[in-house]
């Protein structure tokens, strides 16, 4: 794998500090970077829980609902809660993929700490949802698509990363995109052609 300009964009600065002091100590290695086979474990483990939230996508595409899904998994490696947008349904603008997710895992865990938990979201979190993140001490927000209009981890906000908070985030971006992005322009091409916004 190698990184491209695209790649280091997105990386953290002080990520990048140190990998410009590595290139510039061992120049030409930047044609020879190869993934680790933990960072490939994580990649195929991020990869199933995206189809899981993709499930779930599924789930609120076949009942109207914009289709974003989440998924919940802990620190050992197992599902906790699972959630999808039930806007809609419920008539509640808080019942985002994520809030129901959280809302689930409240019921279950001991405590509203989540920590060590990993957050697979089919689409950039909102605001609302980040801020929910925080509060609940995620450790690590996995994204598919970005959400230009209201993403709140890279596209408009960096919340999981603003040090003015008292607790930050992980995030990874991008793991299986196109197919959250598909089923959202799916989506919103139905609603355009039944005459809907």
């Amino acid at each position: 794998m190698s990184l491209s300009a695209e790649d280091l964009r997105h990386l953290e600065p002080t990520l990048l500090v140190l990998l410009a002091e590595f290139l510039v100590v061992f120049p030409g290695v930047e044609d020879e970077v190869v993934e680790s086979p933990e960072s490939r474990a994580q990649t195929d483990r991020d990869t199933a829980w995206m189809e899981a939230a993709l499930a779930e996508a599924d789930l609120a595409y076949a009942r109207r609902e914009v289709p974003v899904g989440c998924v919940l998994v802990g620190a050992d490696g197992v599902e906790i809660a699972r959630g999808y947008n039930l806007r809609e349904t419920l008539l509640d603008a808080t019942a985002h993929a994520e809030m129901v997710a959280l809302r689930a895992a409240a019921s279950k865990a001991p405590s509203w700490r989540l920590d060590g938990v990993t957050a697979y979201v089919t689409l950039e979190p909102c605001i609302m949802c980040a801020g929910a993140f925080v509060h609940a001490r995620i450790e690590r927000v996995v994204y598919g698509c970005d959400d230009p209009k209201g993403g709140a981890l890279q596209s408009l906000y960096t919340i999981g990363q603003d040090a003015r908070l008292n607790h930050r985030f992980a995030v990874t971006r991008g793991v299986l995109a196109e197919a959250c992005a598909s089923r959202l322009r799916s989506f919103f091409a139905e609603l355009r052609a039944m005459g809907k916004k």
